[in-house]
């Protein structure tokens, strides 16, 4: 007697690691980029405020934010994933575009209050405080 061959044919198909890694990548990339774009709102509103802002911190959440996107999106050429995310990718960029805006105008801010404090420096050493004549040095 022979034994009958078992058929594989209603058994779903097995994924390798490397698919499988993709698609768990995949599923976080909507909430990597919600993170991203939580931790901007969060600078910008911070930036606004002036109270407490911590570039240092800030900076370290973005760059390991863009880290785990990097890994995320590793290897997706597909553009239907991409198509996929699109319009959170597009709310990020906006984002982006304000919080750009934001640290551009703060960076125009600090220049003026540092040229104003050099300016006053610079006046009161030329007040003659500290001139030689003033030691009894000068001739």
């Amino acid at each position: 007697m022979t034994e009958p061959k078992p058929t594989f044919e209603n058994l779903p198909a097995q994924s390798t690691r490397a698919t499988a890694a993709q698609t768990a990548r995949l599923g976080n990339l909507s909430a990597i980029i919600g993170r991203i774009i939580e931790a901007v709102d969060e600078e910008t509103a911070s930036i606004r405020s002036g109270v407490g802002f911590d570039l240092k911190s800030a900076n370290a959440r973005k760059s390991r934010y863009l880290y785990e996107l990097t890994r995320a999106t590793k290897g997706i050429e597909d553009a239907e994933v991409l198509a996929e995310h699109r319009e959170s990718l597009e709310k990020l960029r906006d984002r982006l575009t304000i919080n750009e805006s934001v640290i551009r105008a703060h960076m125009g801010a600090v220049s003026e209050v540092a040229k104003l404090m050099q300016n006053v420096i610079q006046r009161a050493e030329a007040d003659g405080t500290y001139s030689e004549g003033e030691f009894g040095w000068a001739r």
